[in-house]
C-alpha cells in the first residue's frame, strides 16, 4: 500500500511538458504540430487537431484625434432647401441665353482690357462702386465717360469734384460716391501703390465699399472665390425660393445662409445666375410667374 502510494506520487510528479504547469507555477506552451505528432506516440488518447481560428472585423467609430486607416468621418446632416436642384436647373435653363444686363454691362465688362492689370483692377473696383443702387445701363455709361478721360488712380485724383460728379450722374447717390471715390483712390495711392487690395477685410475698410461689391471684387479683378456676392437680387430670390433656413432681413445675413448649405463650386456662378434671373423674371415688383419654369416649385409663387 505504502508502495503504490509512493509510485502514484512519483507518477504525478514527473508528467510530459503541456499537460501540467511548470515548476514555479508557469504554463506550459501550447504544442507545434511537429511535437505534437511525437508525443502522440507517447499517450494512449488521440491528438485533436487545432482549428484554425476565424478573425472578427469590427467596425468602430474613431475618437476625436484618431484616425483608424480605411476608416471614414461620420458626415453630419446639412439642411438643405426642398426641390433646390431642379430650381437651379431650371434657372439655368432661363438664363441659356445670357442676355441680362448684367450679362453685357457687369463690372467684368466695364474696364479696359487694354490697360495694364493694376488700372484695370481699379476699374473693376469702381465700376463696382458706381453700381450700388444703380442699374447696369447707367453704370456702364459712366464708366465709359470716365474711361474717355483715362480711368487711373492718378487721374481721378487730379480731377476737381464738380467735374467728377458731372461724370458719373445719373448713378444713385452720385454726390457721396463722388466723396468715397475720391478718398478711396487716396487710400490706394498711399498704401497700394495704386492697386487695390487682394483681401475681403482691406476692401471693406475702403470707402463707400461693402461686402458684396468686395467678392465680386475679389472674383473679377482678382480670380479669387472669397464668398458669394449677394445684391438686392440675390437676397430677394434666395428669400422667395426658401433658400435660407428662416427669412433674412439683409443681403449680410442671406449670404451667411447661402454659405451654409450652398457648395462652394456654386458661389461664383450663383450671383450672375440669379441677378440676371431678378432683372429678366422674377422682378421685385410683379414677378413674371407665368413664364417662369419654377411657377410650381416656388413657395413664393404659390401665394400669388
Amino acid at each position: 500500500m505504502n508502495a503504490l502510494s509512493t509510485r502514484m506520487v512519483t507518477r504525478s510528479r514527473t508528467r510530459g511538458p503541456g499537460t501540467g504547469s511548470r515548476a514555479g507555477g508557469e504554463e506550459s506552451a501550447p504544442l507545434g504540430r511537429g511535437e505534437a505528432a511525437a508525443e502522440g506516440g507517447k499517450r494512449h488518447s488521440p491528438v485533436k487537431r487545432q482549428r484554425k481560428p476565424h478573425r472578427l472585423h469590427v467596425a468602430y467609430e474613431a475618437s476625436d484625434g484618431e484616425k483608424g486607416e480605411g476608416t471614414e468621418p461620420l458626415k453630419v446632416p446639412v439642411w438643405e432647401p426642398q426641390d433646390w436642384q431642379q430650381q437651379l436647373v431650371n434657372i439655368r435653363t432661363m438664363r441659356s441665353k445670357k442676355d441680362a444686363p448684367v450679362d453685357q454691362l457687369g463690372a467684368e465688362h466695364c474696364y479696359d482690357p487694354g490697360a495694364p492689370a493694376k488700372v484695370r483692377r481699379y476699374q473693376v473696383l469702381l465700376s463696382l462702386m458706381l453700381s450700388s443702387q444703380t442699374k447696369d445701363q447707367v453704370t456702364a455709361g459712366a464708366m465709359q465717360r470716365l474711361r474717355a478721360r483715362g480711368l487711373t488712380v492718378d487721374s481721378i485724383l487730379q480731377t476737381d469734384d464738380s467735374t467728377l460728379g458731372k461724370l458719373i450722374y445719373p448713378v444713385g447717390f452720385w454726390r457721396n460716391k463722388v466723396k468715397y471715390i475720391k478718398q478711396t483712390s487716396a487710400i490706394l495711392q498711399q498704401r497700394y501703390g495704386g492697386d487695390i487690395p487682394a483681401s475681403v477685410a482691406e476692401l471693406v475698410a475702403l470707402p463707400g465699399v461693402g461686402p458684396k461689391m468686395a467678392h465680386l471684387a475679389m472674383a473679377v479683378a482678382w480670380g479669387t472665390v472669397s464668398g458669394i456676392a449677394v445684391d438686392t437680387h440675390v437676397h430677394r430670390i434666395a428669400n422667395r425660393l426658401r433658400w435660407t433656413k428662416k427669412a433674412t432681413k439683409s443681403p449680410e445675413e442671406t449670404r451667411a445662409a447661402l454659405e451654409e448649405w450652398l457648395p462652394r463650386e456654386l458661389w461664383s456662378e450663383i450671383n450672375g445666375l440669379l441677378v440676371g434671373f431678378g432683372q429678366q423674371t422674377c422682378l421685385p415688383v410683379h414677378p413674371r410667374c407665368q413664364a417662369c419654369l419654377n411657377q410650381s416649385l416656388c413657395p413664393a409663387a404659390q401665394g400669388l
